[in-house]
């Protein structure tokens, strides 16, 4: 009985869910060298390089599916290699599970986006608006160095809850829905996942294409059109998901949750994309304040001035979010697991 537990799909995907929160949350981003995602980045350099000069629509497609099947083999084959020793040596399946983890948690970073508002935030109360400029300018695409202080801060709260979705919820609903859709349909245990993992990595692939060539100037607007819209359809379900999310944090946490609903469903269209702003408008609504990006948008009402502990509050709202995100998903594959034995 024990043993099937062990081997089980759903606890596998489980146990390789829980352990990957929690390693990024204790040790948080794998070193540099090591790191998939920055390998995907040196890649995405790699073949943009050779497709920019294409001076059509067909250069998005060709970099988005060049990098997609190297990213995937990046996933697959040490999986594959590891699960082939199994055949002689059943105590592989602890090593299966070890590349499983660190897989998982490579496609997905809380620490780092909590830590990096949170750091801004200290800078700011030590009255450090350079510093803090230099820092926020490292999460944001626009020109900060003539920020001034309440701009800092809005442009904080409004990096930290676009990447709710684009940090973990995103990455971890792929996960979870393609591991348990495969686990119903008969697949081998760990056939499951290899491809629930091989899901997180698609999203985040688009996602960190969406990032690094996503843009409508003349040097991407051909070469970044695919990915952009392919990260915009992945984020549609997580983002509205994740808006609803801060719904729930900000009604435990007290805050006004009633006008985060009311601002998120009148202002996430703001926005010119069609999914950053549910999350975004939210948590402006939950604080009582605007998050303001000039000439772009503006979200919330001003009915508290926008301050240095918003940050804070923003933050915890995220943190309570992620919790419950990944409770909820934790005792859905506890009940589906209850069924299946």
């Amino acid at each position: 009985m024990i043993a099937d537990i062990y081997s089980n799909c759903i606890y596998m995907l489980l146990t390789i869910m829980f352990f990957s929160v929690a390693l990024d949350l204790v040790i948080g981003e794998l070193p540099v060298k090591l790191h998939p995602v920055v390998w995907i980045g040196s890649l995405i350099n790699f073949f943009k390089g050779k497709f920019i000069s294409i001076k059509n629509k067909s250069s998005g497609f060709l970099l988005a599916i060049c990098v997609l099947i190297c990213s995937l083999l990046i996933v697959i084959l040490p999986l594959l290699i590891v699960k082939h020793f199994l055949y002689l040596n059943p105590n592989m399946l602890y090593l299966f599970k070890l590349v499983a983890i660190l897989l998982l948690t490579s496609s997905f970073s809380v620490k780092l986006l909590l830590i990096s508002a949170r750091d801004i935030e200290s800078t700011l109360k030590s009255n450090n608006i350079k510093k803090a400029r230099e820092s926020v300018s490292y999460l944001v695409s626009r020109d900060t160095k003539s920020l001034t202080k309440e701009e800092v801060i809005s442009a904080t709260i409004e990096t930290l809850s676009e990447n709710i979705p684009d940090s973990f919820i995103s990455t971890l609903f792929y996960y979870f829905i393609v591991g348990i859709i495969a686990s119903f349909a008969g697949c081998n245990d760990f056939i499951v996942i290899i491809l629930a993992i091989c899901a997180a990595f698609i999203h985040r692939t688009f996602n960190t294409l969406d990032a690094m060539v996503g843009y409508k100037n003349d040097e991407l607007i051909h070469i970044g059109w695919f990915s952009a819209k392919v990260d915009d359809i992945l984020n549609y379900i997580p983002a509205r998901l994740s808006g609803i999310i801060v719904v729930i944090s900000s009604l435990i946490l007290r805050h006004d949750w009633r006008r985060a609903y009311m601002t998120m469903m009148r202002d996430a269209g703001e926005l010119e994309s069609p999914n950053s702003g549910y999350p975004m408008a939210a948590i402006a609504g939950a604080l009582n304040i605007q998050l303001v990006r000039k000439d772009h948008y503006v979200l919330g009402d001003n009915i508290n001035k926008i301050k240095t502990d918003d940050i804070g509050k923003a933050v915890d709202i995220t943190r309570f979010g992620i919790f419950l995100f990944t409770v909820f998903f934790i005792f859905v594959l506890l009940d589906i697991l209850l069924i299946m034995l």
